[in-house]
């Protein structure tokens, strides 16, 4: 007899990750994988070198729980340095297993059963998760397309705060739609959260990876009055290409870190020591490696979006991370009734070879992101080039 799992109600809503399902089937059809947003190179050297070297002189036991004091302070001086703020490494930082475990620590430190939390959808799949192992409540604001790339109403924003918001969730530069929120839409939600009381929370794993000089990324607790009330979220892996260290962070003022700390002790208590010695080193030593990437990144998402363009795709700006969203393009027509952005990554990898994610994974009402499809340019430029080849191949008659 085959047994049902035995998952909990909280978690049962969510079954398998969209990344899990399509970079399995990329791998079942040989297509390249434009699905999964992790580079196919590797991260800098010094920060290789450096975890190697600590792994050989045994620093290989537990760290301190909060983050090795050589990360902590490298962190802070990092911060300092690109954008003024200066923070206490020993109280005002925690480094976690990846930025996924500090939103986590986030969610189950700071949220009551009951208390509501706003996020914009399209969402990371593990806000939502979270958000339901605190038991808590999201309240979604739908980011729509437009000619400049993905807005937000301000009515609906403004209606979303209540009496019982606890916090609001930013994700800036945003995954999956390569928004990089404005310094005027930055500074309305900040003048929410002050006269609601509410805590921001912002993932900012994708702050050094942006490509328009008229659209920088404002950190939001650098707007007035807000250091006090945000916990700033980010890791090593995006902006280092070092997406399997896990290595990340929670930025926030004592009172906020003392929630996220509650929680992190007992979801992983420390993180990978060696790792963390890498990441020190690859935060102290190697810009040029991060100058060099978003200039790679730059350029694939130019060649992408031209190639998409070409062969039918409606594509919607990207001024950071490493994603680009299109609408159905051509696939809608081969697909004709059964044309929704699942059925159209199926079809992509099975015929055409490349994978993409579809987005309606990510909204609380799936219709929202049916008609899209996401795209990873975070690869060489070889397998960009590969996957353009083969996408002209399948789909260049259609």
């Amino acid at each position: 007899m085959t047994l049902a799992p035995a998952l909990s109600q909280r978690l049962a809503p969510f079954g398998t990750t969209i990344f899990t399902e399509m970079t399995r089937l990329a791998i079942q059809h040989q297509a390249v994988n434009l699905a999964q947003g992790f580079p196919d190179f590797d991260g800098p050297e010094v920060a290789k070198h450096a975890a190697a070297a600590a792994l050989a002189a045994g620093h290989n036991q537990y760290a301190r729980s909060f983050g090795l004091p050589i990360l902590n302070t490298a962190i802070a001086d990092d911060l300092k340095r690109r954008t003024g703020r200066v923070v206490d490494p020993d109280t005002e930082i925690t480094v976690t297993s990846g930025c996924t475990e500090a939103i986590a620590a986030t969610m189950l430190g700071l949220l009551n059963p009951g208390d509501e939390i706003i996020i914009f959808e399209p969402f990371y799949d593990s806000y939502r998760a979270t958000i339901a192992m605190a038991a808590a409540t999201p309240r979604f604001v739908t980011l729509r397309p437009s000619a400049s790339g993905f807005v937000f109403d301000e009515h609906e924003l403004r209606a979303a705060f209540t009496p019982r918001t606890r916090a609001i969730l930013v994700n800036t530069p945003h995954n999956p739609t390569g928004k990089v929120y404005s310094r005027d839409e930055l500074s309305l939600i900040a003048s929410l959260c002050l006269r609601h009381g509410v805590i921001a929370i912002t993932d900012e794993v994708y702050e050094r990876l942006t490509f328009e000089p008229a659209l920088p990324h404002v950190p939001l607790a650098t707007l007035d009055a807000m250091a006090e009330r945000t916990i700033t979220l980010s890791s090593i892996g995006k902006t280092y290409s070092l997406t399997g260290w896990k290595v990340g962070w929670a930025i926030a003022p004592p009172h906020l870190t003392a929630a996220v700390r509650a929680a992190h002790q007992f979801l992983t208590f420390a993180t990978a020591t060696p790792l963390q010695h890498g990441s020190a080193a690859a935060l102290r030593e190697a810009e040029a490696d991060v100058l060099a990437t978003t200039q790679l990144f730059r350029e694939n998402r130019a060649s992408l979006a031209a190639a998409l363009q070409s062969l039918g795709f409606g594509v919607h700006p990207s001024h950071g991370t490493y994603f680009i969203m299109s609408d159905l393009g051509p696939l809608a027509r081969r697909l004709g009734g059964d044309a929704d952005d699942r059925a159209a990554a199926r079809y992509l990898t099975q015929h055409c070879g490349v994978a993409a994610i579809p987005p309606s994974a990510f909204y609380d009402q799936p219709a929202h992101g049916s008609r899209l499809l996401r795209w990873a340019f975070c690869k060489k430029r070889e397998t960009i080039a590969a996957a353009i080849e083969r996408l002209r191949a399948s789909l260049g008659g259609a």
